[in-house]
Parts: C-alpha cells; sequence; structure tokens
C-alpha cells in the first residue's frame, strides 16, 4: 500500500511536469508548433509519447566496499551514459535521501522488455545490488530532447 501511494504521487508530478514545464511562456518565447521537431521526437498531437519509467530500489545483494564498489558504481555510470546517448534513456538520477528508493530511469522506449534488455548491462541492476521495477509511461516527447540539452548546460563530467 505504501508503494502504490508513493507510485501514484510520483506518476501525477511527473506527468504535471511534464505537461505543464515544456509549455509555460515567458517574454522570451513564443507558442510555435515545430512538425520537424514533433516527429524527430515521436511526439503524438498532444506533444506526448509512451516511455518506460525503472524505479530502483535497493537490491537484495550485499554490496561490497571500496576499490569494488567503485567498480560497478563506474559502471553504472557508464551504462547510463552509453544508454543516454544512443537515445535509449531519456532521463536518470538518483533519489537524494538514502531510502529504499536509489533512482529512477525514463527509457526512451516503447515497451518494458525493451528496457529490461537495457539495463543487463548494469553491473548494480545485474548483480542483484539494485533491483528495477518498470513500468510503460506517458509523458512529454520533449524528454527525448533533455540529453543534448544537458550536454549544454554541464560544466563537469561525471566521468571522462
Amino acid at each position: 500500500m505504501k508503494t502504490f501511494g508513493f507510485l501514484s504521487i510520483l506518476f501525477i508530478i511527473m506527468l504535471s511536469l511534464s505537461i505543464n514545464a515544456f509549455g509555460q511562456n515567458t517574454a522570451k518565447t513564443v507558442d510555435v508548433y515545430d512538425a520537424e521537431l514533433a516527429k524527430k521526437a515521436g511526439a503524438d498531437e498532444y506533444g506526448m509519447r509512451q516511455y518506460v519509467f525503472a524505479i530502483l530500489r535497493v537490491g537484495k545483494a550485499k554490496r561490497p566496499e571500496g576499490k569494488e564498489m567503485q567498480a560497478l558504481q563506474d559502471g553504472h555510470f557508464k551504462n547510463i551514459m552509453k544508454l543516454a546517448d544512443e537515445g535509449k534513456l531519456s532521463l536518470a538520477g538518483p533519489f537524494m535521501d538514502g531510502g529504499e528508493i536509489r533512482g529512477l530511469f525514463i527509457f526512451n522506449v516503447k515497451t518494458v522488455e525493451e528496457a529490461k534488455k537495457l539495463v543487463e548491462g548494469d553491473p548494480l541492476i545485474s548483480g542483484g545490488y539494485l533491483d528495477a521495477e518498470f513500468h510503460s509511461w506517458y509523458g512529454s516527447a520533449a524528454l527525448t530532447e533533455v540529453n543534448q540539452l544537458h550536454k549544454k548546460i554541464q560544466k563537469k563530467k561525471i566521468m571522462e
């Protein structure tokens, strides 16, 4: 029941952000439909598309320490960056409260099965240190552009 409540709230927040974040007008922006960008992003007539949302939780495997843990973490980041560069991962990030729920992924794929295959290369997930829970999700197609925008505002890379 606790999980359902969290997921419901998280879904409502993410849907609200995805609908509203890209539709806010300022003095510098003008709402002009860009058919080419919409097509590139895979947008429907509402500017939305289907994704797969994954919640990462603490896994059952006991986490190692030191260099072994750092190697696993490096592999995790490398997989994230590879998937982002391939356009398969639109958004990823950790939760900062140190709780059971450790992070999230929003995959730019249409099926849960596709997303599950993409995390097979992640050593934290394949090693059982993180468990991934997958859900089909409908959100703003503008998320497909986040990784390119991020590169423009990122002063320091997580990994070289």
